[in-house]
């Protein structure tokens, strides 16, 4: 595996097959949300699991293994390098299988990290505004930062990501806007529905996700000065957003300038309870900063929370696919992650068999990826044959856990 200019590790062993199902191309093959390398976490799984012979992960990772290696500015926990890394340390497990590869591809998102932090000082040295792409889980630091604390929590690079988020909440000067409020609108291009841009709540796209990987930090003892500071900052701000209803407490996937100057979410009532943006996802990075911080009082209300939105037959309505993403894979996976860390696990688990049911109503997914499709539907209910909990930790580039 190569990039222009650069030598990169390959897999060896066997020889380099087509991508089974698809053409060779550098982006489908190391796309974690919809490509190659999201499809082999479920071989990976299924070959923990004994449902698999070994070698299939092997002929998925020297296919994948045989395009050039993306390691652009652009590359990604879902994109490139980070995310064909995440997948091999999820392959590798504690085998010891992969080393040296895995050390290569080290140094390669460690490099790349490097850079986009950089980048990203050098932006709030300048008192602009961020972006989604710079700090968020799918394309952003937060995603790089996942993956190096599941590698290494007390690397240096790991402790640099935090440093960044730390910084990123704080407001820039001159402004009343919080460090994530981004100018352009949730899909990133300039809308004049969003004349003075947006601040985004969502797991995978908003300071959620920031949230979620400075808990998780916090709880392996990757600490860095402020970070306490930080979870608190973001944590001030959802409640200011959280919102009640007959249906219980809801927040907004994002709210816009109008809203955050006026203190009111102007939003009708909760959307669709997926992982992405909706009360799942927010509900479990709050429990997960609540279990850093020690704050059983915030643990027991955001786990209220879900438990109302999960009883709410209106609001299940709205899951109308079977995706992890936004729909019924992701809802029930993000639940069981919940009730394993909730203190009365028992009141999730009454509602598990429905969360199931309405997966299997879902019209089969159309792709076979990860994100949206198939093998993350499998992955999910692989996961809730064992009680929620995978074989592999694959749901560690969700922040699940």
């Amino acid at each position: 595996m190569t990039t222009t200019g650069h030598q990169h590790p390959t897999l060896s062993g066997t020889a380099r097959p087509t991508l089974p199902g698809r053409a060779d191309n550098a982006q489908y093959a190391q796309a974690l949300a919809t490509g190659a390398v999201g499809i082999t976490l479920l071989h990976i799984e299924r070959t923990a699991l004994g449902l698999h012979r070994t070698a299939s992960v092997q002929e998925w990772m020297t296919g994948i293994a045989a395009q050039p290696l993306i390691a652009t500015d652009q590359a990604s926990l879902f994109l490139g390098a980070p995310a064909l890394a995440f997948v091999l340390h999820t392959a590798a497990g504690d085998s010891g299988h992969h080393q040296q590869t895995l050390h290569a591809l080290d140094r390669v998102v460690t490099d790349l990290t490097a850079r986009r932090l950089d980048a990203a000082h050098a932006r709030i040295d300048r008192g602009e505004h961020t972006t989604s792409a710079e700090y968020d889980l799918l394309y952003g630091l937060t995603g790089l930062g996942g993956h190096l604390l599941r590698r290494d929590p007390q690397s240096e690079i790991v402790h640099d990501v935090l440093a960044y988020l730390v910084r990123l909440t704080q407001p820039l000067p001159g402004t009343d806007l919080p460090g994530w409020w981004v100018r352009h609108d949730p899909s990133g291009r300039t809308s004049g529905l969003f004349p003075g841009g947006h601040g985004n709540l969502g797991l995978a796209h908003g300071i959620t996700g920031p949230l979620a990987l400075l808990a998780l930090a916090k709880q392996t003892g990757a600490l860095v000065d402020g970070q306490t500071g930080a979870m608190l900052r973001i944590l001030d701000w959802l409640d200011g957003l959280r919102q009640t209803s007959d249906a219980g407490p809801w927040w907004p996937q994002w709210v816009d300038a109008d809203e955050h100057r006026l203190g009111s979410v102007l939003h009708g009532g909760p959307g669709r309870p997926s992982w992405c943006y909706g009360t799942p996802g927010l509900v479990r990075a709050q429990q997960l900063a609540a279990i850093a911080l020690g704050d059983r009082r915030r643990q027991r209300a955001a786990e209220a929370a879900l438990r109302r939105c999960i009883a709410d037959p209106t609001q299940l309505a709205r899951i109308t696919d079977p995706g992890l993403c936004h729909g019924a894979a992701g809802l029930l996976h993000t639940v069981h992650r919940v009730a394993q860390d909730s203190e009365k696990p028992e009141r999730f688990a009454e509602h598990l068999p429905a969360l199931r049911s309405l997966l299997h109503a879902q019209a089969p997914a159309q792709q076979p990826g990860f994100l949206n499709g198939t093998a993350g539907t499998a992955l999910a209910l692989h996961a809730t044959d064992r009680g929620g909990v995978p074989a592999t930790g694959w749901d560690a580039c969700l922040l699940l856990s």
